[in-house]
């Protein structure tokens, strides 16, 4: 007999008639409740939760100090890195012998991992020597290039030797160093080199040596001596007092052999990516894409010899007229750092940057063209940051940039006689930099009469250069001087053309560019701007096919002679590559340089720079049109922040209140709730009529 199939027995169905159905089937229809408002639940504590933090919790009360890159370095070797980004890291993870009081200005000196500022010992010979003494008991950073020296090990002791090391692959042609000129000072220094890249190319088996065995062997420096673990004698063939400013320069470090050794050639990994260093940071995250991370370095000498208080592991007590006033003195005597972490991350767009900043998100941050009128007015802080505690600091950087001319160009340069001298100086007349930079810098920046910014000797704010008042009409005279009636070139009867090239393709750029170029038009000539990328510029430099130029320049170290040698033979870019861009080469001028270069700041010194600016007037290789000014703005938490000016990180000097910063972040990022909650009801109503169906169904 076959069996009713219309209600098989099935004890998870709900009885048709509505009574109450088994267990199973009373959990099914509070889940489907449940469900419903555990969505509206959870829709509505996402909502509260979630935040635009992007930092972790735990770091809240750290002291980590937050700041933007907006491209990696191309190297971290101390021997090669050369522009601010670079510097920002490597200033920080290696220590130098010298460095440079945080506060006082004019800049001055201080040892750092030497007791003592050395001097100068003249020689009989006109030789000059410089005698270092490193500290006893300084090592560096832990690092595992070390079991190079002994299995287990994680550091050692720095020696004389490592800043001799250091110094050798500056000297060694293979390392590529952009400072070998300044080095040359020291006495066998470009010998050393020679000799090196003879031997290799004699015995293949030479060059496959580790490096410190290669030096050992081409017999080192001549004039870099180590009569002690612990002492370096330098030895110059001639007097150049500016060579101690190089010692305070991440170029003279030392350098652990262990560590070119093991990345360059043990590890395949490479040394430019892994600085060994002696700072008080070491790396601890090397992501190129995204962020750099420095931490404290423990076995820095400020953390391991608190009781030596030395000048650069302690806050400085004295400083410049109105520090104190400011508040730079209060944490006099206190050991450094104040910070425990420094995190670059990286932003490529100017725009998100300024905001983060806004939120709280970095420390600190420079000012945006689109947002300058809204921060800034009449040269202050407007009242909307001032209330949300945002400080301004401002500071001339010492820099200069300038329109430079090739003085090895048939029209505009030194063969051109008195006739391309006149033309340099009707082009130098015509150009407005006052208009350019209340056109694009918002008035941030210094009119430039000569090269020497602000702050250094040689510096003279009375000091008004002729050649660089706008007079167009007076530029127009001298166009007809120099045989350019109205700027018509008599050979072709048409506007002299000129190629103006910037390394620099962007819209912005090219406004900027085309105010100059519009002010030459002004006068007659036919000013055709050549925009080309920075790789494809220095392309063209290498090449000498350009005319007129766009460039820039900051200290490297603060004295007159760091400006004036871009402007000296031995620099010039056609002869080796050097700074000199406009390869200006005049022989009153190198007589004058040379006796400047050798003197100490005095009168003297101060007269023969007279002499060389008034060559410059004459001679035009540059019109000099701005020192920078620098415009930085600091939230209220960070504290003891005085801009350096050069290419110098000083963060170890910062302190941040972290309390008064997460205060202020939770402030200024408090979540908009009512999204959520609307999502919720949204949510509720999609799902709700999908659940009375489906229990209807089941009825």
């Amino acid at each position: 007999m076959q069996g009713d199939r219309s209600r098989p027995d099935r004890p998870d169905r709900p009885d048709r008639a509505g009574r109450p159905g088994r267990p199973g089937e009373r959990r099914l229809r509070a889940a489907g409740k449940g469900g419903l408002f555990g969505l509206a639940a959870a829709l509505a504590v996402w909502g509260l939760a979630c935040s635009n933090n992007p930092y972790p919790d735990a770091d809240e009360t750290r002291a980590v100090y937050y700041t933007s890159i907006s491209e990696a370095p191309r190297t971290l070797d101390p021997a090669k890195a050369y522009n601010v980004t670079a510097h920002a890291i490597t200033g920080n993870v290696y220590d130098k012998l010298l460095e440079y009081h945080y506060l006082k200005r004019p800049y001055e000196l201080i040892p750092s991992l030497a007791k003592e500022l050395p001097v100068a010992e003249e020689l009989p010979d006109g030789r000059v020597r410089y005698r270092f003494v490193l500290r006893e008991g300084l090592v560096f950073a832990e690092d595992p290039c070390f079991e190079l020296g002994g299995e287990g090990r994680k550091t050692r002791e720095i020696l004389a030797s490592d800043v001799a090391f250091q110094l050798s692959r500056v000297a060694d042609p293979a390392t590529n160093s952009p400072v070998v000129d300044p080095f040359s000072n020291i006495q066998g220094f470009r010998e050393f080199g020679k000799r090196l890249s003879e031997a290799r190319e004699a015995d293949a088996a030479f060059a496959e040596k580790p490096l410190r065995e290669q030096y050992e062997a081409a017999g080192g420096i001549e004039g870099v001596a180590t009569p002690d673990d612990l002492t370096l004698e330098v030895t110059l063939a001639a007097a150049y007092p500016q060579i101690l400013y190089w010692f305070a320069m991440g170029f003279t470090t030392p350098v652990p052999w262990e560590a070119v050794e093991y990345y360059d050639g043990v590890s395949n990994e490479r040394f430019d990516d892994h600085p060994v260093g002696s700072g008080p940071f070491r790396i601890s995250r090397y992501d190129k894409q995204s962020r750099i991370v420095l931490e404290r370095n423990p076995r820095w000498y400020g953390a391991e010899h608190p009781e030596w208080r030395a000048p650069g592991a302690v806050y400085p007590s004295e400083g410049e007229p109105g520090d104190a006033e400011k508040g730079l003195l209060d944490a006099a005597g206190r050991p450094l750092p104040f910070i425990d972490r420094i995190e670059f991350r990286r932003e490529k767009e100017s725009i998100p940057l300024f905001n983060k900043f806004l939120q709280g998100y970095y420390d600190s941050s420079g000012i945006i063209k689109e947002s300058f009128d809204k921060v800034i007015r009449d040269d202050r802080l407007s009242p909307e940051m001032a209330a949300m505690g945002v400080r301004l600091d401002k500071s001339i950087s010492p820099g200069v940039y300038y329109l430079g001319f090739n003085m090895e160009d048939p029209v505009l340069g030194a063969e051109g006689g008195d006739r391309s001298r006149k033309l340099r100086q009707a082009i130098s007349l015509a150009v407005d930099a006052q208009g350019w930079i209340d056109l694009f810098l918002n008035g941030r920046g210094v009119l430039a009469q000569t090269p020497v910014p602000p702050g250094l000797f040689g510096y003279d704010p009375d000091y008004q250069n002729p050649a660089r008042v706008l007079d167009r009409d007076r530029a127009r005279e001298l166009l007809v001087d120099a045989g350019y009636p109205g700027g018509i070139d008599p050979e072709t009867d048409r506007p002299l053309r000129i190629t103006f090239d910037t390394p620099s393709t962007s819209s912005a750029q090219l406004l900027r560019d085309q105010f100059i170029a519009d002010g030459l038009r002004e006068i007659g000539l036919d000013v055709q701007i050549a925009a080309t990328t920075y790789n494809q510029f220095q392309k063209k430099v290498k090449d000498g096919s350009y005319q007129l130029f766009f460039w820039g320049w900051s200290a490297d170290y603060p004295d007159p002679e760091n400006f004036y040698f871009l402007l000296t033979c031995d620099m010039r870019q056609s002869q080796g590559g050097g700074p000199n861009t406009a390869n200006f080469c005049d022989p009153e001028f190198e007589a004058l340089f040379e006796r400047m270069r050798v003197r100490g700041n005095d009168e003297e010194r101060m007269e023969v720079i007279r002499e060389m600016r008034a060559l410059l007037e004459r001679e035009r290789p540059w019109v000099e049109l701005l020192h920078p000014e620098s415009y930085a703005l600091l939230h209220g938490w960070l504290d003891h922040v005085k801009t350096f000016g050069m290419s110098f990180p000083m963060h170890k000097y910062r302190a941040i209140d972290t309390e008064a910063r997460a205060l202020a972040r939770d402030e200024w990022n408090r979540p908009v709730t009512w999204p959520a909650y609307a999502l919720a009801a949204v949510g509720v109503a999609i799902v709700l009529p999908g659940i009375f169906t489906f229990f209807r169904e089941r009825q």
